[in-house]
């Protein structure tokens, strides 16, 4: 047994090796002083303060986390409504098909799915823009959302509902004061997830911009066909930091509720304690 997890612990520490080991390489780079990636010849924050007096990549850096604050957001509020009349569907024969087709959205292609959006714009002569964008990311972020809250409430207690019910709660009272609370971790985790699929997502976003707009991973793209410049090693460290700042507050933020739960929970807690 001792061997397994030593193996396991191997297993874990290589994946995360290959995972880290290009964004360690990418972000020591960012302060090279030679401008390019071949030979490291000195420190240097000239690549950072280009990136500050380049106004385009500034604005792109904005828009495209506009688009994934919004897209998340929206799509968290849908998929969130989504996985819970999914849940309470009656026939299973209903859920079951209902779940068939978030799934396949999931697996489908991205360029099936940008291919999709674009020749749906085309049809309805939608303006392809910053709308298009924030549109079709909404709808590929709403099945991430659905499968984040799904599990949540499969493990919510669906005996305080039936409780609620018959001390005469209405539906926004059970939402408002059991359903929600049980599975707020799980939208949370469905907004991290959407804003993150957002901001990272190429190949939809690709077909779908124009009109002079465009997302970090498109602009990166056309600028990497004409040789890649650090300014985009320093705004991918900075975005880096940025993203890891929010994954350690989300996990913060978890660690502390655990322990107010378990504060709650513990029957030697002189709060809580009932004295004869």
């Amino acid at each position: 047994m001792t061997k397994n997890k030593n193996w396991a612990k191997l297993y874990l520490f290589v994946v995360f090796i290959l995972l880290y080991t290009p964004i360690a390489y990418l972000i020591y780079y960012s302060f090279n002083e030679a401008g390019t990636m071949n030979q490291f010849s000195g420190f240097t924050l000239e690549h950072y303060a280009a990136l500050a007096e380049d106004s385009r990549l500034l604005i792109i850096a904005l828009d495209t986390i506009r688009v994934a604050l919004l897209s998340a957001l929206i799509a968290t509020v849908i998929g969130t409504f989504g996985a819970i009349g999914i849940y309470f569907s009656r026939r299973r024969q209903t859920q079951n098909m209902l779940l068939s087709l978030n799934n396949i959205l999931l697996v489908s292609p991205d360029v099936i799915i940008g291919a999709s959006f674009l020749l749906l714009f085309t049809l309805v002569g939608f303006q392809l823009g910053f709308y298009s964008v924030l549109l079709s990311h909404i709808a590929f972020s709403i099945p991430i959302v659905v499968l984040m809250v799904l599990p949540r409430l499969e493990e919510m207690n669906g005996n305080m509902i039936t409780a609620a019910r018959d001390l005469g709660a209405n539906h926004l009272q059970v939402l408002k004061e059991i359903i929600l609370p049980s599975i707020t971790p799980g939208i949370l985790a469905g907004y991290f997830m959407a804003f993150t699929y957002s901001i990272d997502d190429f190949a939809v976003t690709f077909f779908v911009t124009g009109n002079g707009f465009a997302t970090l991973s498109v602009e990166i793209y056309s600028r990497a066909r004409q040789g890649v410049s650090l300014e985009i090693n320093a705004l991918s460290t900075i975005l880096f930091l940025v993203a890891f700042s929010l994954v350690a507050g989300y996990y913060f933020i978890q660690q502390q509720r655990t322990r107010q739960k378990l504060a709650h929970m513990d029957p030697t807690n002189h709060e809580k304690a009932v004295t004869p």
